[in-house]
């Protein structure tokens, strides 16, 4: 008899469920036990947050968003949030004492679905030998060592019919209207949703953008017969002369990256140079919620059987890869060591161009 234990951290994703679904009936059927860690690492450490997790229990959770664990940006057992009797708040390394507790509950492997973060974690329990297999969530496809990450459909969709409606609104009011989407610094669900939402602007982080070029864009398509525009930028998108936006604090209150706001300030500068109409709007969360497209369920499915079959032959400090069409497995420290940016040589990006869409680096006299 085995006992696994699943987590699920970082920003959720469509597909979560189904990952869980897939792990819990492929090591059921091999007579394991499957325990779920409520909110990240929170079962390691109380064990009113870890969950028996039965067929019974999954059952019908495919087309539901999120996770029936739950999750957590802040749960880092390595750097955990301690609050003092002054409440001041200190980090703290509690690993060991999860690791203690994976022991005596007598887990032989911990799944960790999760994006770059979260997987980093999962390494370094590996490295204290915890047996540890990683599967990849992340809606921003930004993993270098799988062709994709689930929840990157849903999330690419969910923009993408947003666009739909907002050409109805540009139109109506000739307006310019910018939507500013997810994707940290890489620029994939800006790409395809620009592209299948027939947007006029794409502003992707890869391609550091110039406000010329933009405006020259919008006021061609006025010459053309064509009133209103449409404007997708990436959450980590820059202006050749500026900086990335940043928020200021992150979910713990301490200073950190915190991405957003470059869709206003595209909108703004549009408004001063040409005076257009133009309205901004941040899709933010919508991305990441909803049931999951019929491709990331599959996608997720795939990847939870994977990591039982990878549990079975004792293959640990791995992650489920993607590698079309089959399932293959990587060193975790090699599938986080970097983020896949989009290929500024492939054929989406010069789709994009063939069928007009500025990406901010036209130099003005191209867009005549």
């Amino acid at each position: 008899m085995r006992k696994i234990v699943i987590s699920t951290g970082g920003g959720d994703a469509p597909g979560l469920n189904a990952v869980i679904f897939a792990i819990v009936k492929s090591a059921y059927k091999l007579g394991w036990e499957v325990y779920g860690s409520k909110h990240g690492y929170s079962g390691f450490f109380n064990g009113n947050d870890l969950i028996r997790l039965t067929p019974k229990d999954v059952e019908g959770i495919i087309p539901i968003g999120g996770t029936i664990l739950g999750s957590t940006n802040k749960g880092n057992p390595f750097a955990m949030p301690i609050e003092n009797i002054a409440g001041d708040i200190t980090l703290k390394d509690v690993s060991d004492r999860a690791m203690d507790n994976f022991k005596q509950m007598g887990f032989s492997c911990h799944i960790a679905i999760g994006g770059d973060g979260s997987l980093e974690i999962a390494h370094r329990f590996a490295l204290k030998g915890m047996p540890v297999i990683g599967v990849p969530k992340t809606i921003d496809n930004d993993l270098e060592a799988t062709d994709r990450t689930f929840g990157f459909d849903t999330a690419v969709a969910t923009a993408s019919d947003a666009l739909d409606k907002l050409h109805s609104t540009a139109k109506s009011h000739d307006r310019v209207m910018v939507v500013e989407v997810m994707g940290r610094d890489c620029g994939w669900i800006a790409l395809y949703s620009g592209i299948s939402g027939e947007a006029d602007v794409i502003l992707i982080p890869e391609i550091p953008f110039d406000m010329t070029a933009v405006c020259k864009k919008i006021t061609n398509n006025e010459l053309h017969g064509k009133p209103y525009s449409i404007v997708v930028v990436a959450e980590g998108a820059r202006a050749k002369d500026g900086d990335v936006i940043n928020q200021g604090k992150g979910e713990t209150g301490r200073e950190e990256m915190v991405l957003g706001g470059i869709g206003q300030w595209v909108a703004d500068e549009i408004r001063q140079r040409i005076g257009k109409d133009t309205r901004s709007l941040v899709l933010g969360h919508l991305q990441r919620g909803g049931s999951p497209t019929t491709f990331d369920r599959m996608l997720a499915l795939r990847f939870g059987a994977a990591a039982v079959r990878m549990a079975q032959e004792n293959i640990f400090d791995q992650m489920v890869a993607w590698i079309p069409p089959t399932m293959s497995s990587v060193p975790i420290e090699d599938a986080i060591r970097e983020r896949k940016q989009v290929d500024l040589e492939s054929d989406k990006v010069q789709t994009a161009r063939d069928i007009g869409i500025c990406l901010g680096d036209h130099d003005p006299a191209d867009l005549d």
